[in-house]
């Protein structure tokens, strides 16, 4: 499969940001209660971008739900969820006191053995993640990026585990069709071939939903391969344009952009950045068919009426207007 830069870290603006005093247009879900304030961009292009060449980078578009990674778990490709290992209460009231009194994060001297939540033992930390002494070293916000492979008999992470099939190592995976860019197809696809990939988790239970899929009674999550939906008429990276892009165009209706660079450099615009609403309604991937290609042979044919890879078996073949229409009732 296309494959892009992996993302392990925080992707910065493509723009220097700033902070404001004002509420977050975050969703309420998203915004802590002291979190009453916006990060939004300046009209200056972030120095990272230009010196990685922003101006020939590849646009795809950004998804909106939960990042997830593809690596070796007890000697098996597996499927891991996002997991921050965050500073305890005290540290954190410590740490944010700091940062007030002294306008940086740098200078801050964290005690790695005390200072942070407990995490599974099976949890690593994602890759770039500085280490000192043998422990990786928080970042500007405090928090250690990592990742916890996806058991399937965690309640927490059963939607993760919805998207997988460990016993013949498979995921389903939305992507864009290999024939025709506007076309989406869902496939099965092995777990091998997406190794040291990550993607976005989307679906029915993440994020509020915002692309609309599946139900209640019938939810539908899917794995988008980061990179893999490309921006086919990406606006030039200049405030005004991709503000007016954001706001004119139907590919606009995105959550936002991450540029891939040619040096492996990541850095995105996000709708928020721009004081902009999202969720909104027609997302632009609702505009675009799908159609299901499953190999049937990764379906087990005893499985409950809820498993999903069964479900999109029933409707192997199908092609849907968009993937909000994707039903599996009769």
């Amino acid at each position: 499969m296309r494959r892009l830069g992996s993302v392990q870290q925080k992707i910065p603006c493509v723009f220097l940001t700033e902070v404001r005093n004002e509420p977050s247009r975050k969703r309420d879900c998203q915004v802590g209660q002291l979190q009453q304030f916006q990060v939004v961009a300046t009209e200056k292009v972030n120095p990272t971008a230009l010196a990685s060449g922003i101006h020939c980078a590849e646009a795809t578009e950004k998804i909106d739900g939960t990042c997830c990674y593809v690596t070796t778990y007890k000697g098996e490709p597996y499927l891991w969820a996002r997991l921050d290992r965050k500073p305890t209460k005290q540290a954190d009231k410590r740490f944010k006191k700091y940062q007030y009194s002294q306008k940086t994060f740098k200078g801050f001297v964290w005690n790695t053995d005390e200072d942070f939540r407990e995490v599974p033992e099976s949890w690593i930390a994602a890759h770039r993640v500085k280490h000192e002494n043998g422990h990786p070293v928080p970042d500007e916000h405090g928090h250690i990026p990592g990742w916890v492979p996806v058991d399937q008999t965690n309640k927490q992470y059963c939607w993760h585990a919805s998207v997988v099939n460990y016993s013949v190592g498979v995921a389903l995976v939305l992507k864009t069709h290999v024939d025709d860019e506007g076309l989406l197809e869902i496939v099965s696809v092995p777990l091998a071939d997406l190794m040291e990939q990550t993607l976005e988790l989307i679906g029915t239970n993440v994020n509020g939903n915002p692309y609309g899929l599946g139900s209640k009674k019938h939810p539908v999550h899917v794995l988008v391969p980061h990179g893999v939906l490309r921006i086919r008429n990406a606006p030039p990276v200049e405030f005004q344009q991709l503000f007016s892009w954001f706001q004119e165009c139907q590919e606009g209706r995105v959550e936002g952009i991450v540029w891939h660079c040619d040096d492996g450099t990541l850095v995105k615009i996000h709708r928020h950045h721009l004081s902009l609403k999202w969720p909104v309604g027609d997302t632009f991937l609702n505009t675009r068919p799908v159609v299901v290609h499953m190999d049937e042979t990764t379906c087990d044919p005893d499985a409950s009426e809820k498993d999903l890879f069964k479900s999109f078996s029933n409707i192997n073949g199908q092609l849907f207007s968009c993937i909000q229409d994707i039903q599996f009732e009769p």
